[in-house]
């Protein structure tokens, strides 16, 4: 249940990220300088930013921007990840031991200081952000690719498909990649919400989407300066930022208690 709502909650927010800001005539862009701050109202549901911009639209903007990069790391990272993963876990030996190690030592780092410093040395980008999160992203499914492989390469079908003179290739494609993909699927999902999180954390430091692009980190960081005099320029991209990490959080824990429920 809890799964299915996840689901359908992440689709409510997945298309309002995607059609959300044709359903607004403002350019998130066009300032009302003499209205600059002005709290919600009929005209501005959201109220206006501290260069009289319309918060409502910037908010559909920056949540396209944040799915976007939420999506391409983890895409970027899953690719990644499960191929490092499958070809350690089923090569075994020495080659298991080198990515064993590049593993452990990308892990020793903090990931998102790790992620800071890279986009620091790169500059600030969009493009930047989704390779800095990419590179530190891999990981963690390697390493869930890698333990699963190692279990299911030991089952009949597998020995058997070896015993046949299957190619390692086939034997990965066919028998022990498709069977990581349920955890695989729940890690991605998980993985949305700490790659949106940390998009704005980076966009909030600078080092992410330049102005004039909205972005949810950026929008947090400019209202700061407002937290007694608008809040409202802070409280909505926090509420919606929080919201849409909660809803991938749900959905992640949901679907891993159904798959766990499923294996019984």
């Amino acid at each position: 249940m809890k799964a299915r709502a996840g689901v359908i909650m992440l689709l409510v927010i997945g298309v309002l990220a995607a059609v959300g800001p044709m359903l607004t005539s403002e350019d998130p862009s066009m300032q009302h300088l003499a209205l600059r701050l002005a709290g919600p109202s009929w005209a501005h549901p959201l109220g206006l930013d501290e260069l009289g911009r319309d918060m409502l639209t910037r908010l559909l903007v920056g949540a396209r921007i944040s799915f976007a990069v939420g999506l391409s790391v983890v895409g970027i990272s899953t690719v990644i990840g499960v191929t490092v993963g499958a070809v350690a876990g089923y090569s075994g030996g020495w080659l298991d031991d080198l990515i064993g190690r590049v593993m452990d030592v990308l892990l020793a780092f903090p990931g998102m200081l790790l992620a800071i410093a890279l986009v620091a040395m790169l500059g600030p980008s969009l493009t930047h952000v989704v390779l800095a999160l990419s590179v530190i992203g891999w990981v963690s499914y390697a390493r869930l690719v890698r333990g699963q492989v190692l279990a299911v390469r030991e089952l009949d079908y597998v020995q058997a498909a070896r015993a046949v003179g299957a190619p390692p290739l086939r034997i990965m494609l066919r028998h022990l990649v498709p069977a990581t993909w349920p955890s695989v699927i729940v890690q991605g999902t998980l993985g949305m919400a700490g790659a949106m999180l940390a998009e704005a954390s980076l966009s909030f430091l600078g080092l992410g989407v330049q102005p004039p692009t909205p972005s949810w980190g950026a929008m947090l960081d400019a209202g700061r300066s407002h937290l007694f005099d608008a809040p409202h320029v802070t409280v909505f991209p926090g509420l919606a930022l929080a919201a849409a990490v909660i809803v991938f959080n749900l959905a992640g824990e949901g679907l891993r208690r159904q798959l766990r429920d499923d294996s019984k």
